[in-house]
């Protein structure tokens, strides 16, 4: 499992014109599936992603966890984080199909909240506009394959 994670001073999602999902001072996560993952790998990522420690404190050093600095999460779903782009004309094998990835996706989401985050997301599979404003820029990329 794959997660582009962007701190945000705000960022918000908009499918056919409507706002779906925003969020203020928080995380833009970008995640994908693949086609090998599971319960595992959701739960790390998920683990990582709500603590990872990338908030200044007093001394203006990243040392605060996202719910320390009362941040909310704002999780796309995003198959492209496994293109191949061997050739000019990008191939997406390596991403889960939308029977898999969608239950993966709604456990990652599932284990944010449970751990007390407010979550906000786009819709899986739909055609959608992420707008971000990036804070920093901070942005983090985490992989599974590299625990």
């Amino acid at each position: 499992m794959r997660a582009v994670v962007t701190r945000v001073k705000r960022a918000s999602v908009t499918i056919d014109g409507k706002v779906t999902g925003a969020i203020e001072k928080g995380f833009l996560v970008l995640l994908g599936v693949h086609k090998d993952d599971t319960e595992k790998e959701a739960d790390w990522i998920a683990d990582r992603i709500c603590g990872i420690r990338i908030f200044e404190d007093a001394d203006g050093k990243m040392n605060v966890n996202p719910k320390d600095a009362g941040a909310a999460i704002l999780i796309v779903s995003q198959f492209t984080l496994y293109a191949d782009y061997k050739s000019r004309r990008p191939g997406f094998t390596n991403a889960a199909r939308p029977d898999t990835a969608v239950g993966l996706y709604e456990r990652v989401i599932a284990e944010c909240r449970n751990r007390g985050f407010t979550v906000e997301t786009g819709e899986f599979g739909a055609d959608m506009i992420v707008s971000s404003d990036n804070d920093g820029p901070v942005t983090i990329i985490m992989d599974s394959d590299d625990r």
